[in-house]
């Protein structure tokens, strides 16, 4: 069997805890963002954070895509960097339960990880230690798997060192040579910004499918219209997708705009949303859905997650949302 989707991305241990919003202005931090800190600025978080409750789990937000993907039987493979240490033995292991390829390469430096703190209106604000992440390059890839792949997916994460992002470059290459759909995740406004002009040439050049949140494309596009800048990006790819929150979300399909509606609950965790929607698209896509009804179908799935704490759903939630994904009652 050969995966479906291929994804390169962080593989990092997340550590989800509650904080007040005194807490991360104390703390100096921009709600709802992801902020790159070093080993020290890490030790130092952990320790504010010490005397709460803290949960652990496999995180990223690539590989958070590709684990919902498998989760719901699509063939899928993430690539990766972590160490050789205790938490990359937690993630690997992970990965084997949940059925998905396991393309994680293994380096000297510590898997990496991401402080995730949540305020009481559910936003999350990232703070992400690269780690070995850091050190996954171009001969780190699978060509083979790329090949095979129907999606390569990844995420504007990737451009935050130079050589994750010629590995996403070389993947790139490897999925127009076979006819693989690119599928790109803007993922984080910092990342735009740091990267504005070199994105819009990827999603101009190369991108199939784009996904990205309204502050994401307002700083792409320079508008605040969530709708405008939906129909800007479709100009540039095949389909691109604006997600805009309470508000729901806006896709352009080979020039035709669809408004999806927003599903499920009221938000107790908003972390992964995005990724899960970007799963659900493409979950969607692989099923022979049409734009629309992936749309329809990744906003039911992220309305269910951001009705629990965590970005992934477990097993008996999953079966339960399978049974209504069968049924059709999403649409």
């Amino acid at each position: 069997m050969v995966p479906k989707v291929y994804g390169i991305g962080n593989p990092l241990i997340d550590i989800i805890t509650q904080i007040t919003e005194d807490d991360l202005a104390l703390l100096g931090l921009h709600k709802g963002t992801m902020h790159l800190i070093d080993e020290d600025r890490r030790r130092e978080l952990l320790s504010f954070i010490s005397d709460k409750n803290i949960a652990y789990s496999c995180g990223g937000s690539c590989p958070n895509t590709i684990i919902t993907l498998a989760s719901f039987g699509i063939p899928s493979a993430v690539a990766g960097m972590v160490g050789i240490d205790d938490f990359s033995d937690i993630y690997k292991n992970r990965l084997i339960e949940l059925s998905v390829f396991d393309e994680l390469q293994r380096c000297e430096a510590p898997t990496g990880s991401s402080v995730i703190l949540i305020t009481p209106d559910s936003e999350r604000t990232m703070n992400t230690f690269l780690g070995a992440n850091r050190l996954f390059g171009p001969n780190d890839i699978n060509p083979k798997m790329i090949h095979a792949a129907d999606f390569f997916h990844f995420t504007g994460y990737m451009w935050d060192t130079d050589s994750q992002k010629q590995s996403i470059l070389k993947g790139i290459s490897i999925a127009e040579e076979s006819g693989t759909k690119i599928s790109f995740d803007i993922a984080d406004p910092f990342a735009v910004s740091r990267n504005r002009l070199a994105f819009l040439d990827l999603i101009e050049k190369h991108a199939d499918i784009v996904f990205a949140n309204n502050e994401e494309a307002r700083i792409l596009f320079d508008n605040y219209d969530a709708y405008e800048c939906a129909r800007s990006m479709g100009k540039l790819c095949k389909t691109a997708i604006v997600k805009n929150g309470k508000h729901g979300s806006f896709i352009c399909d080979n020039g035709t705009m669809h408004a999806v509606p927003v599903k499920g609950k009221d938000p107790v965790d908003t972390t992964g949303a995005g990724d899960v929607y970007a799963a659900g698209f493409l979950l969607g896509l692989c099923r022979s859905l049409s734009a629309f009804d992936s749309g329809l179908l990744a906003s039911f799935l992220a309305g269910e997650i951001i009705g629990q704490h965590g970005a992934q759903f477990s097993p008996e939630k999953i079966r339960l949302l399978t049974e209504s994904i069968e049924k059709k009652s999403w649409q």
